[in-house]
C-alpha cells in the first residue's frame, strides 16, 4: 500500500470526479449514511452502472459491507470536514438522510440539534459542489400534524402544520434545502415517508410494538400506516434518477390501529386513557421503549397520508403492506435496549 496525503487523496477524488463529470455519470454523497436506511440506499446505488462513485458522511459507520461506497466519520456540525469532503468529491446528487428520528438512534433534544447542524453544514459545504444537479432529502407525513382539523389521509397540497417535535424538525430541513435549491437553480425532492420500519431499522414505534403489553387508546382506534426501510431504498433511489422538484408522500398499502397491531404478534394490547397515559410513557421507557411525542400522537391520534402521488412521479411506490411490516416488527427479537453516552445511542 502507498501512503498518500491527505492533499493527494484530495487531488486524486478531484480528478476523478472530472473524469466522471465528462462521462456523464453520477457522483452521489450521501448523509446518514451509517444508518440502516443510508446503508440500504449504497448499496443498491452501487449496484447501478450509472453511478461511478458514492461517498457517505455519518456519526457511525455502516453496519453492512460496501463494496464501492466510500464512508466518512463526522460529527454533526462540523462543516469543516463536511466542507472539505464535498469540496474534493463535488457531487452531482446529494441524498440527505442526515434526519435523526428521536429515541431511534438519539435522545430527542440531541436528535433535534443534530439534525439541525448536519443539515446546516451540509448547505455550507454545498455552495462548494460545483456539479451539483439534484438533491433528494428524507422528510416525514408528521410534517402534517394532527392538530384540530387536519386532514386524516392529506395528500401533498395539505398545508404542513406539524404539532410534534419531530415533525417540526423535518418541515424546518425542507424548507431550508428549498432554499438554497431555489437559489443554486436545482430541483430537491421531498420524500414524506410514513414512519420508517422494517430490516431492523432503529425506531420507537418498533420498540414499543415488541413489548409484551402495548399501551393502546382506551376509546377510539385511529389507524397509522407505515413503510418498510427496503421500499423507502428503493424509493430514494428512484427519485435520484428523477430529479423531480416537489414533495412526495411515500406510504405502504393498508393501515392497522395500535390494538391491532399488538394483536397481530400477539401481544396484549392495554388500554390507556387520558392522564394513564403519562403513567404508561414512564413505564415503557423503563421497559426500554422510550416514547416520544411524535410517537404517542400516532397512538392516540393515528397518522397516515394519500401516497397515490408517488408511483406517477417516480414511476414506483411501496409494496410491502403495513400490516405485514407490524408482522416483520413482532417476528424480530424483543426490545433492544440502548445506552446513550454524551446523548449518542450506543
Amino acid at each position: 500500500m502507498v501512503w498518500q496525503t491527505r492533499a493527494q487523496r484530495a487531488a486524486k477524488v478531484t480528478l476523478r470526479a472530472a473524469e466522471s463529470a465528462s462521462n456523464g455519470l453520477m457522483r452521489v454523497l450521501i448523509t446518514g449514511m451509517g444508518g440502516q436506511l443510508g446503508t440500504l440506499v449504497a448499496r443498491r446505488l452501487e449496484r447501478l452502472d450509472g453511478v461511478d462513485a458514492i461517498v457517505g458522511i455519518d456519526l457511525d459507520p455502516p453496519r453492512r459491507r460496501l463494496r464501492r461506497a466510500e464512508f466518512h466519520w463526522t460529527r454533526p456540525g462540523d462543516s469543516d470536514t463536511v466542507v472539505e469532503i464535498v469540496r474534493s468529491f463535488d457531487p452531482t446528487v446529494v441524498v440527505h438522510l442526515g434526519q435523526f428520528e428521536p429515541h431511534a438512534r438519539l435522545v430527542p433534544d440531541r436528535a433535534d440539534r443534530a439534525s439541525r447542524h448536519a443539515t446546516e453544514s451540509l448547505l455550507t459545504a454545498l455552495a462548494q459542489a460545483r456539479s451539483l444537479r439534484s438533491i433528494v432529502v428524507r422528510s416525514g407525513i408528521e410534517v402534517y400534524g394532527r392538530g384540530r382539523g387536519a386532514s386524516i389521509c392529506p395528500d401533498e397540497s395539505a398545508p404542513a402544520t406539524p404539532t410534534s417535535q419531530f415533525g417540526r424538525r423535518l418541515l424546518a430541513t425542507e424548507r431550508a434545502v428549498a432554499s438554497f435549491a431555489r437559489s443554486a437553480g436545482v430541483p430537491v425532492t421531498h420524500l414524506r415517508f410514513a414512519p420508517i420500519a422494517g430490516f431492523h431499522a432503529p425506531s420507537p414505534l418498533a420498540r414499543l410494538l415488541k413489548l409484551q403489553a402495548v399501551p393502546v387508546p382506551a376509546i377510539t382506534e385511529p389507524t397509522f400506516a407505515l413503510v418498510h426501510a427496503g421500499d423507502a431504498a428503493d424509493v430514494i433511489v428512484a427519485a435520484v434518477h428523477a430529479e423531480r422538484d416537489e414533495a412526495v408522500n411515500v406510504v405502504a398499502p393498508g393501515v392497522v390501529s395500535a390494538y391491532q397491531a399488538a394483536r397481530i404478534g400477539g401481544r396484549v394490547p392495554v388500554p390507556v386513557l387520558g392522564p394513564g397515559w403519562a403513567v404508561a410513557r414512564r413505564i415503557v421507557e423503563v421497559a426500554g421503549a422510550p416514547l416520544p411525542d411524535h410517537v404517542h400522537e400516532l397512538l392516540v391520534r393515528g397518522r397516515s397520508a394519500d401516497g397515490s402521488h408517488c408511483a406517477s412521479v417516480l414511476g414506483l411506490a411501496p409494496t410491502t403492506s403495513t400490516r405485514d411490516i407490524v408482522s416483520e416488527i413482532q417476528q424480530q427479537a424483543g426490545v433492544e435496549f440502548f445506552e446513550v453516552i454524551d446523548g449518542y445511542a450506543a
